[in-house]
């Protein structure tokens, strides 16, 4: 089967559960927001700074990868660059198809010029409820909902859990821990946790990224996760292949799939930090092809210089996947956002089936 072009791909209906607010800025946005708040970056040309994110975010080291974001986050620490940003996001994930979308960030690295934590949600709902009325507007509808992050390396997630738990009705459907994870295992977290489930809260947890199967296992049974933030060394607890008839899975990977636990996977991004060869050899084809609830998300599109429609294009190229496997992607993602089972069901049957049922022919 040809592959699907990366225009086709585009006007596709599509459903992104892993994508970090910090990790998306336009280019040229960062130039003129760092002017106004006197921060120096590598270089003030909007191309060549673009340029500049996807190469040092392509050492393979999720430690290097972490570093970009010293300059993202250095210009949204004031009500106008946060509001900015956030509207800008929606806006461009809108424009390339995005009908629903969880966009995360942490709070607690928005702190240094003044706002408070609350200062800051706000100021990021009000920028994606802006952007998300002008999508509308444009035609091109989308749904954000927001995902708190609490940093793993820092002691802030009961509080940031807490906050989440308090914006549940404005706009913040989930929680979330990220930051490197050798050394910093999520059991740290495990009151932050152990809150969110007695509040009837979701939460998903970076894990399986840089580290192995020991944090996958922690983030599901200890932690409680509702999803994993990536997951994709899940893959080292299975041997052989569907297609030479000899796959087996182990315990952990056994009952992921099981349990339906969703995997967040970020193909481009995965590559970037080592965590995949390359993306004709990333674990997203042996996952798919052993029926896993595999998602596909962007993480950083400004480090990884991409989109849905990008990551769609290239895993359409690598695995031969056609219109049938995007579609099930995208449910697959729809089925496991944290709103309400009606609505993610509304979403379903009334947009992403009708848009794919088109393409289908």
């Amino acid at each position: 089967m040809a592959a699907i072009s990366f225009s086709d791909i585009v006007p596709a209906p599509k459903a992104l559960l892993h994508d970090h607010l910090d990790g998306g800025l336009r280019p040229a946005t960062i130039v003129e927001l760092a002017e106004r708040v006197g921060h120096e970056l590598p270089t003030t040309d909007p191309v060549a700074l673009g340029e500049w994110f996807v190469a040092a975010a392509d050492s393979g080291s999720l430690e290097r990868y972490l570093e970009t974001f010293a300059h993202t986050v250095a210009v949204m620490q004031t009500v106008e660059g946060l509001h900015r940003v956030a509207k800008e996001c929606a806006l461009d994930l809108a424009a390339d198809g995005v009908v629903y979308a969880e966009v995360r960030y942490a709070p607690e690295q928005h702190l240094e010029r003044g706002l408070t934590l609350d200062e800051v949600v706000d100021t990021v709902n009000a920028g994606l409820a802006e952007g998300a009325a002008e999508a509308a507007a444009q035609g091109t509808p989308i749904r954000v909902g927001v995902l708190l992050t609490a940093m793993r390396h820092a002691a802030r997630s009961q509080e940031i859990a807490e906050l989440s738990v308090r914006y549940r009705d404005a706009g913040v459907v989930g929680f979330d821990i990220a930051g490197a994870e050798a050394g910093f295992p999520p059991t740290r977290h495990l009151d932050a946790f152990e809150y969110l489930q007695r509040e009837n809260f979701h939460f998903t947890i970076h894990a399986g990224e840089a580290f192995g199967l020991p944090s996958i296992w922690q983030a599901i049974q200890w932690c409680g996760a509702d999803r994993l933030g990536h997951g994709v060394r899940l893959v080292d607890d299975i041997t052989g292949t569907p297609a030479a008839g000899d796959a087996i899975l182990g315990r952990l990977a056994a009952y992921v799939r099981d349990k339906r636990i969703p995997l967040e996977l970020c193909p481009s991004s995965n590559v970037q930090t080592g965590a995949a060869p390359s993306i004709a050899e990333h674990p997203i084809g042996l996952l798919h092809d052993l029926r896993f609830r595999v998602t596909v998300n962007t993480d950083n599109r400004l480090m990884s210089g991409t989109s849905m429609s990008q990551e769609m294009a290239l895993l359409s190229e690598a695995f031969g996947w056609g219109w049938a496997d995007l579609q099930w992607l995208t449910i697959n993602a729809m089925k496991s956002a944290f709103i309400p089972y009606d609505e993610r069901l509304a979403i379903i049957n009334d947009v992403i089936k009708p848009g794919y049922a088109k393409l289908l022919g």
